[in-house]
């Protein structure tokens, strides 16, 4: 018998994949809920999604992701980020399920020299990333039994429905009208393939992990090292300008990289480079042909990915 695995958030970047990947994994039966059925802010719209249903394995990816927008509503943000996860928790105590929240490299200050592992203590400086560390808190407190994953700059063929897409298709439209781009040189951060973590994810999920773990793509680059490259892959000539970050409403972490002590005791492997996870993206989207896929060792055959 499988065990059933509820994904909140469903129709995300991240949780498209997810329900993707846990539905051909032979262990776990996805069932997807989208705001229509489990609205994390309201505890009872979650208790009627969840009860009935009755899953061992709750994963949360409901999220108020905008940073910005953060600021100028900090209650909306607290609601979904906090609150929501609180009743999620909630409902996976009622349940007795394991409560994965899915949460971010914004728990950190960006002060760190060297990628922030699971041992580092979070220092949000940003109304976002304390609704985040606010919900890891809330879980860690409430779920008999939880797993918060923390992720960065995430991207996936579906795109991030609260951000308009992703940071790569912005990147090709701009570039294919021949204007030179722009690209901030000074934050750094670790590129992640929804599809890579979404893999990692539901093999964690059959060992019964509980904690804290980082899950993000190999190595880290800046905004314009990871313009170059998407630009590199697809054979375009556009001037990629390094500028300094400009002045948002938001604070930024100058360095939000992550890597993980825990993942490779795990699983007995690391994700791959996010070079090479950039690779699988376009050529799934279609922006490079397959038979150019030959970076680093790492041609994947037609379906084929990491378990």
């Amino acid at each position: 018998m499988m065990d059933r695995v509820a994904v909140i958030g469903s129709s995300g970047q991240l949780g498209t994949d997810l329900v993707s990947v846990l539905r051909t994994s032979g262990r776990f039966e996805a069932v997807p809920l989208g705001r229509d059925v489990a609205e994390c802010t309201d505890p009872e719209s979650v208790r009627r999604a969840l009860l009935p249903i009755r899953p061992k394995v709750v994963i949360n990816c409901a999220a108020y992701v905008r940073v910005d927008d953060c600021e100028d509503h900090p209650k909306e943000a607290f609601e979904t980020n906090a609150f929501g996860a609180l009743y999620v928790a909630r409902a996976c105590a009622e349940l007795d399920a394991l409560c994965v929240y899915v949460s971010t490299d914004y728990v950190f200050d960006g002060s760190k020299s060297s990628a922030y592992t699971e041992d580092d203590i979070p220092s949000p400086i940003n109304v976002y990333g304390t609704s985040k560390l606010a919900g890891e808190q809330l879980v860690r407190q409430v779920a008999p039994r939880w797993l918060i994953v923390r992720m960065a700059s995430l991207f996936g063929k579906t795109g991030a429905r609260g951000k308009g897409g992703n940071f790569i298709e912005t990147i090709l439209s701009k570039a294919k009208t021949g204007e030179s781009l722009r690209v901030v040189d000074d934050v750094k951060m670790s590129p992640t393939y929804t599809r890579d973590a979404a893999d990692a994810l539901a093999a964690i999920l059959k060992k019964g992990t509980t904690g804290h773990l980082h899950l993000v793509n190999s190595g880290a680059c800046t905004w314009y090292e990871f313009a170059k490259e998407i630009l590199a892959l697809t054979g375009l000539t556009n001037q990629v300008v390094p500028i300094s970050s400009p002045t948002h409403q938001a604070s930024r972490p100058k360095n939000s990289s992550l890597r993980s002590d825990r993942l490779y005791g795990l699983l007995k492997y690391e994700l791959r480079s996010w070079q090479d996870a950039l690779a699988a993206y376009m050529t799934e989207k279609g922006h490079i042909k397959r038979e150019l896929f030959h970076r680093r060792g790492a041609e994947i055959a037609e379906g084929e990915w990491k378990n």
